[in-house]
């Protein structure tokens, strides 16, 4: 994973301005009776000439470090009483399908939008035709989003006071697990056609995140698709995640979403007033 073999910090660019630079490459091998596996051990990964206790120490730097730019982040958006979400997935769960129709449900609600993605502008050119205000960061060879790119990003964004911030991150059901970026909390969206064992193969995503969405049920019934068997294997990994069931193509349970949106923003609002 990235906190050992150092993909995360592959070519970053803001607004298309190149930020660092740092190519890698990695192999691993590790055979064991019943397949090949090399999440066993404490480090939770293996890499050839490195023993676990190494592997250890680096990823301990490497998020720690990361942690730092999180709690800098972190300290930025609660003066502003800013409701962040860490939008995570696999690429083509519908992230932002969801992220503009949640735009347009939310009106006239104060937000804004950092899109993660490898390469291209694409998609915060969607988000930015909604009219709201959006910051790609190409991370190049990069895999995911971390704190030090995501604070770049909020110095280019003018973040109202008791706005939402959503980060999409890149697509990628594996680091970003690991990496803070400050945010409030981590969603976790599902598409129908990803299969029921999803949660069960990436659980430390699952275990990360608070909320769950399931998207596209309108899909459903064309794919023989078992929601009771997703939302068990959710419960599985993380039993107190909870679970959302929405199109974002029909707006079917896209109400249930906007009001823990807008709860979870009120309460933060409260807590800040409080403190």
């Amino acid at each position: 994973m990235c906190t050992v073999c150092g993909c995360g910090d592959g070519e970053v660019k803001v607004h298309g301005h190149k930020h660092h630079s740092h190519d890698h490459s990695h192999t691993h091998s590790h055979s064991h009776d019943d397949g090949l596996h090399f999440g066993h051990g404490p480090a939770g990964t293996s890499v050839p000439g490195y023993s676990q206790e190494r592997l250890i120490s680096i990823e301990t730097d490497i998020l720690a470090k990361n942690d730092r730019f999180a709690e800098l982040n972190r300290a930025a958006l609660a003066a502003l009483e800013v409701f962040a979400i860490n939008l995570v997935s696999s690429p083509g769960s519908g992230k932002t399908t969801l992220l503009c129709k949640t735009i347009e449900a939310l009106g006239d609600q104060p937000l804004a939008v950092i899109e993660g993605d490898q390469q291209t502008q694409n998609d915060a050119d969607r988000i930015r035709a909604t009219g709201a205000p959006a910051i790609q960061v190409n991370t190049g060879k990069g895999c995911h989003l971390d704190g030090h790119m995501v604070g770049h990003a909020i110095e280019h964004l003018s973040l109202q006071r008791g706005s939402f911030l959503f980060i999409e991150n890149v697509g990628n059901l594996v680091c970003p697990a690991s990496f803070d970026l400050g945010e409030d909390c981590k969603v976790a969206i599902l598409s129908v056609t990803e299969g029921e064992d999803k949660p069960l193969k990436y659980p430390d995503m699952f275990t990360a995140a608070r909320l769950a969405i399931l998207n596209k049920i309108d899909l459903a019934p064309h794919c023989d698709v078992d929601l009771d068997l997703y939302a068990a294997n959710l419960k599985r990994v993380n039993p107190t995640i909870k679970i959302f069931n929405l199109s974002a193509r029909t707006g079917e349970g896209m109400s249930e979403w906007i009001t823990w949106l807008r709860t979870n923003l009120s309460q933060k609002q409260l807590q800040g007033a409080a403190e």
